[in-house]
């Protein structure tokens, strides 16, 4: 019955992330879309996600494609363990050596891992993220932290 089990699968996945959103914003002031209180837009890009959740999941059962091989258990592994040493990281170590980790150990999930473009792009979005949101949006993030006399 189903024609397209990838997309069948993301679909769900698009599904369970929209509604989550959506639910987890319940607690929150909704506001209007002139003054959009904390809750407005993870309710609006939730639905949003269950929506395409929706299209995806129902094109499955009309458009043909492949059957889903295996899962890549390592390269979720790799990239769930970075996301949480990021956030482990960024108090003690601060942003740059936070982002560094999380772009070096979710790279070394991929099989073309290459150092040099890996190491390129880990300072390329690291001054990028330092200038977009501690230079230019103000927030409060040490780039470098207590562990490096931050």
């Amino acid at each position: 019955m189903i024609r397209h089990p990838k997309d069948f699968w993301s679909g769900l996945i698009f599904m369970a992330a929209g509604l989550a959103a959506a639910v987890v914003a319940r607690d929150y002031p909704m506001g209007s879309a002139l003054r959009m209180g904390p809750a407005y837009f993870p309710t609006i890009l939730g639905a949003l996600l269950a929506l395409i959740g929706v299209a995806v999941v129902i094109r499955s059962f009309v458009t043909p494609g492949e059957r889903i091989a295996g899962f890549a258990w390592k390269p979720l592994a790799y990239v769930t363990i970075a996301t949480i040493l990021f956030g482990v990281v960024v108090r003690g170590g601060g942003l740059a050596v936070a982002l560094v980790t999380l772009v070096m150990l979710s790279a070394w999930a991929s099989r073309s891992f290459r150092w040099a473009p890996t190491i390129a792009l880990a300072i390329g979005l690291t001054v990028f993220s330092i200038l977009v949101f501690v230079k230019t949006l103000g927030l409060t993030m040490t780039v470098l932290g207590a562990w490096l006399g931050g």
